[in-house]
């Protein structure tokens, strides 16, 4: 992939960029999700990755190593929090309340083997379980996202969302147990 971050100068410029590749590519499915399901909008996560790359290109000097992938994640929920703030500023609305995910995004190519009513149940349980987590308030999903989908430890889920593995582990039980009870409430109205 070939940068479109300017023009290089130096072989040290160079190097730089090789070395940023090498630390950002790894992640940047995990990058992208992230900001998915923090900003509920294919075309804005896109953004934000964009822009978390160009800001941790920029940073990538004073990087001092370790773990990259927090690293990396970091900067994509910050730049994500930021995207919001600005989006409901332009719009006039408070930070918390977004448009949905695309339903284009929530379908998923069925096994042609599978009996069609239970795919329907499954595709209909999977909706119900995404909308369940988009309905959590922002600091319970980031947790659940990371711990669940990107199967992140305590201590990086910590170092990315910058609170203590303590409160990390508290947000996680409350994100479980609030989707727990929507799911069971759901499935006795559909009783």
């Amino acid at each position: 992939m070939k940068w479109p971050f300017g023009v290089r100068t130096s072989p040290a410029t160079e190097t730089s960029e090789r070395s940023f590749r090498d630390v950002v590519m790894p992640h940047l499915d995990s990058a992208y999700a992230l900001a998915r399901w923090l900003v509920r909008d294919p075309h804005l996560a896109e953004d934000v990755v964009q822009d978390a790359i160009l800001r941790g290109l920029s940073y990538f000097a004073s990087f001092r190593g370790g773990d990259e992938r927090a690293w990396l994640m970091r900067i994509v929920r910050n730049t994500a929090y930021s995207a919001l703030a600005a989006r409901a500023r332009s719009k006039g609305r408070p930070v918390s309340s977004y448009e949905s995910l695309d339903d284009a995004a929530a379908l998923e190519v069925v096994d042609p083997g599978d009996d069609p009513e239970l795919a329907l149940i499954r595709q209909a349980e999977r909706a119900a379980l995404e909308q369940a987590i988009l309905a959590l308030p922002v600091e319970l999903r980031e947790c659940l996202v990371l711990k669940e989908f990107e199967e992140l430890s305590y201590k990086e889920i910590a170092t990315i969302t910058g609170v203590p593995i303590g409160t990390v582990m508290s947000r996680l039980w409350r994100a479980r147990r609030t989707l727990q009870d929507r799911m069971l409430e759901g499935a006795s109205h559909d009783a």
